[in-house]
């Protein structure tokens, strides 16, 4: 296929699953402080835009949660914001239109058009987050019900799985960095969506590293990293002509490989000793294989990277 049509369809995915990640973020950290009047408030602030690769100029005076979600959420200039994320997703789709079908162009350019017109930033929380969330599961409703399991679909599933991998690792270090505090993990079970899968899985016994353990290491959970980035492998598996018969040609595939592996090897009790640090090892990783993946499949293109993410 056009390698313009592939990016397209690869960054779609990805921008979908951006806006939607970001929404669960946002909404877990308004709840904690919240709920949690011991939290500092700037500082608190403070990690979540570390957390989201935002540079925070050396002494800027208090942040509160009104700054992050005008820069997370409402700024359609930062990179980083989910009304830039459902815009670029929408000029993806545009240059891929030929290949998309009227119902999930509908989706996806309705969902933008609330941006231009103040819909969107008419909505404040928690309103705001549970919009893009309806709005995003329609666009992958859409797209899983309606689409063909083609070159198209394997690279838009490819960005999603990617960019979920990346989200979840951030979604998990913004809970582990709030460790000790009761609050932290339900909720952020809660705001991924995982909250009552997690109940099953573990028949209602909550600690930090069952949760933690759940929303990276699950092999059944599609919101978990190793899940997602065994989903990614898949994709690309199935993109390759030919299997070699030793190792990976590709570049991306291998990558998300040794990762996966890296984590599932390792016990649980391991990994929780440094796990921001680990999160932050993934985001990078996640950022190699996209750079990977514009190589092999996007003729003279550059990757787009998360800001303040050093690869």
């Amino acid at each position: 296929m056009l390698s313009r049509i592939a990016e397209s369809m690869f960054w779609i995915g990805r921008y979908v699953e951006r806006a939607e990640d970001t929404a669960h973020l946002l909404d877990v950290q308004s709840q904690l402080l919240l709920e949690d009047a011991t939290l500092d408030e700037s500082v608190t602030c403070r990690d979540l835009l570390s957390i989201m690769g935002v540079e925070i100029e050396p002494g800027s005076g208090p942040l509160g949660l009104g700054d992050v979600l005008e820069t997370l959420c409402y700024d359609t200039e930062h990179p980083s914001s989910i009304a830039a994320s459902l815009g670029a997703a929408r000029e993806s789709a545009r240059r891929a239109r030929e290949t998309l079908s009227v119902s999930i162009w509908e989706a996806i350019n309705t969902t933008y058009r609330a941006i231009p017109a103040g819909h969107f930033s008419r909505m404040r929380p928690p309103g705001v987050f549970a919009w893009v969330r309806d709005r995003v599961s329609l666009v992958n409703g859409i797209a899983d019900g309606t689409m063909t399991r083609d070159e198209s679909w394997q690279f838009l599933v490819l960005g999603r799985s990617v960019e979920r991998a990346d989200m979840t690792s951030r979604l998990v270090a913004s809970a582990s960095l709030a460790s000790g505090r009761e609050a932290a993990w339900t909720t952020t079970l809660r705001a991924s969506g995982s909250y009552d899968a997690f109940l099953r899985t573990y028949r209602g016994v909550e600690t930090e590293r069952a949760a933690a353990e759940f929303l990276v290491l699950d092999r059944l959970f599609p919101r978990s990293v190793v899940y997602s980035l065994q989903r990614a492998e898949q994709c690309l598996e199935n993109l390759e002509a030919a299997d070699p018969r030793a190792g990976f040609q590709n570049e991306a595939q291998r990558l998300l490989g040794r990762m996966r592996a890296e984590l599932e090897y390792r016990s649980p009790a391991e990994l929780m000793t440094d796990l921001p640090t680990e999160m932050e090892r993934l985001q990078r990783t996640c950022a190699a294989a996209t750079e990977a993946v514009t190589r092999r499949y996007f003729a003279s293109a550059e990757a787009t990277s998360w800001t303040g993410v050093s690869v």
